[in-house]
């Protein structure tokens, strides 16, 4: 006799066919222009196959840089470059190393470069309490400028070495408090002030100003007012930092003023400071003559454009090639870049290709990863982002790990330390500041808190803005702190939903008709007060969901409210109301019930 033997169900069959119908809905979703459209999946992107495009391109570089690389023993050092895109409304740079996406910025065309700008304004009022004054500098909204940012000498850097005073030895014109009492009795309402914006208009709060004015350059920062000379604590080198301090003492600076040398002057030659303080004393007699001659408010000075801070700031020496695709910016880099040093010029080439550049060294799939919520782990992981603000929260997942070992227990590790290069990584590319919270996959183990740590804390080390960095708590989260001079890069892209305003949630039909019952048994009894009447008509305005609500399930409290009340009520929907929102009118006079 055969065993009858029990027949399964087809359970991949099923998720076949919940597969298909999910992608059908999302289809349909797609073609439904009134719908939103479908969120993307986050993009898993194979990092090994970009590293591999990129050494090949390293091998096309000219045979002059190789030999030179082979000397100085960079057969293994990361091939670096830059790709500038200019559209009809946007400039983007990216610097891509070898092959992956490390920093990006975008400047809109037409939009005013803030941070950096020097402006000549009037004191609107001062607020004792915040220790702050509010300067009008012509623009949408007044400027912060902090009591202690009026002080001569207080935007001291830590990471900066003194090394060579230059205080003004004669009586200076220039208006200064000594001390943050002084403050009101040296700049009243209505007195003359110039101030340079350190940090753009971000939401609702004006931009922060500082009277500690400071010009970069290429190699030195200018401070007129400052009195101080230093060298950056980045230069660890100890023969170079010798050799720098003789070069400051050499350098003819006027009285009063003060110069950094940036970290982009290591290892360069004296005359190229030289240089680099005659450009910077140039503007500095132009901001002057401006500062005589005009009214306040009024615009001095603003920072060079994206194709200026390329051949000021990111055209370094590590930077192995950089590609353009727009020719008057290609011109324009070069004109800027034989001006500071002309052995750069020979890395900037225009890309003339049919493809889009972007796409073409693959940054666009990139830069599209930075606007999602959801970023995939190399390991199989997920860290989740929110950003709101003046805080961002993120959170590390396991997601659908790959890990080594079957019991997964090196997989918390792994996946925890991907995550730390993965938020340093986004934390750039978004330009994200404020504080960031960091909720990693629960460790146990305190040397393995210690190494996510000292991961964070490596791959923080080259991101060039101020950061703070704790260690992980007994709650197993992170904190940092990342100064921010500018909007993230999601605020130019997205603006708050104008129907939620930014909250991204709406009350539900159900909440709605809770609130409008509540509403009518108030004002039904503060009526009955009021009036002799007895008989009462209400009319309510609405949005149709609210209406279908007491059409079907609270039918029957609207009836029962009706008998109770010796009530009328009658009901009038359009599409055109806010679903939240609501008005209830006495039908007898066609006021208004508040």
């Amino acid at each position: 006799m055969a065993r009858k033997t029990k027949r399964r169900p087809n359970y991949s069959k099923h998720r076949s066919s919940r597969k298909k119908a999910s992608e059908s809905d999302s289809k349909k979703n797609k073609n439904d222009l009134t719908r939103p459209p479908v969120e993307p999946s986050p993009i898993s992107i194979d990092k090994g196959e970009l590293r591999e495009q990129a050494l090949e391109r390293a091998k096309k570089r000219p045979i002059r840089e190789r030999i030179k690389a082979f000397f100085r023993r960079e057969t293994n050092k990361d091939y670096k470059e830059l790709i500038i895109n200019t559209e009809a409304l946007e400039r983007r740079v990216a610097l891509i190393e070898n092959g992956i996406l490390q920093a990006f910025d975008v400047e809109r065309l037409g939009e005013d470069r803030m941070v950096g700008a020097i402006f000549k304004g009037k004191v609107q009022n001062l607020e004792p309490g915040l220790k702050a004054a509010f300067v009008d500098i012509g623009q949408e909204k007044n400027a912060f400028l902090h009591y202690w940012d009026m002080l001569p000498g207080a935007n001291n850097d830590p990471s900066i070495e003194i090394v060579r005073e230059n205080k003004r030895k004669t009586p200076n014109n220039r208006v200064e408090a000594k001390s943050i009492k002084e403050i009101p009795k040296v700049f009243p309402v209505g007195s003359e002030i110039v101030v340079q914006i350190t940090k753009a208009q971000i939401g609702s709060k004006g931009p922060r100003t500082t009277t500690n004015l400071s010009l970069p350059g290429r190699f030195l920062v200018l401070m007129p007012y400052a009195g101080q000379c230093g060298i950056s604590r980045k230069i660890d080198d100890k023969a170079e930092r010798s050799r720098l301090k003789r070069i400051i003492s050499n350098l003819s600076l006027r009285e009063g003023m003060g110069v950094i040398i940036r970290t982009a002057g290591q290892n360069k030659p004296e005359r190229f400071f030289d240089h680099d303080l005659r450009i910077l004393l140039q503007c500095w007699d132009d901001i002057e003559a401006k500062m005589r001659t005009q009214d306040s408010p009024c615009f001095l000075h603003e920072e060079p454009d994206l194709i200026g801070l390329t051949a000021r700031d990111f055209l370094t020496d590590d930077i192995d090639r950089v590609q353009v695709d727009h020719k008057d910016d290609y011109n324009r880099l070069i004109e800027n870049i034989e001006k500071i040093t002309k052995k750069s010029k020979k890395k900037i080439s225009f890309f003339d290709e049919e493809i889009p550049i972007f796409e073409r060294f693959n940054v666009e799939r990139q830069i599209e990863q930075t606007f999602m919520r959801r970023v995939l782990l190399p390991s199989g992981g997920e860290i989740v982002m929110e950003e709101t603000e003046a805080l961002v929260s993120i959170d590390v997942n396991t997601g659908s790990h790959r890990g080594d070992r079957k019991d997964g227990k090196n997989f918390i590790l792994q996946a925890n330390i991907e995550a730390a290069a993965e938020v340093c990584r986004q934390m750039r590319l978004r330009n994200l500041g404020g504080l960031v919270i960091i909720d990693f996959i629960d460790m146990k183990n305190k040397n393995d808190q210690r190494k996510v740590f000292q991961k964070m804390k490596s791959s923080m080390a080259t991101d060039k803005a101020k950061h703070n960095i704790l260690p992980i708590s007994q709650l197993g989260i992170m904190q940092i702190t990342r100064q921010r001079h500018d909007e993230s890069n999601s605020s130019g892209v997205y603006e708050p939903c104008p129907y939620c305003s930014g909250r991204g949630i709406v009350k539900s039909p159900r909440a709605v008709s809770i609130e409008i019952q509540r509403k009518i048994t108030s004002a039904v009894r503060r009526l009955k007060e009021e009036n002799v009447r007895k008989d009462l008509a209400i009319k309510i305005f609405l949005h149709p969901s609210a209406l279908r609500r007491f059409r079907g399930p609270d039918s029957k409290l609207i009836d029962r409210m009706e008998r109770n009340y010796d009530l009328k009520l009658n009901f009038e929907a359009a599409e055109s109301y806010h679903v939240e929102n609501f008005k209830l009118v006495d039908e007898s006079t066609n006021d208004e019930i508040r």
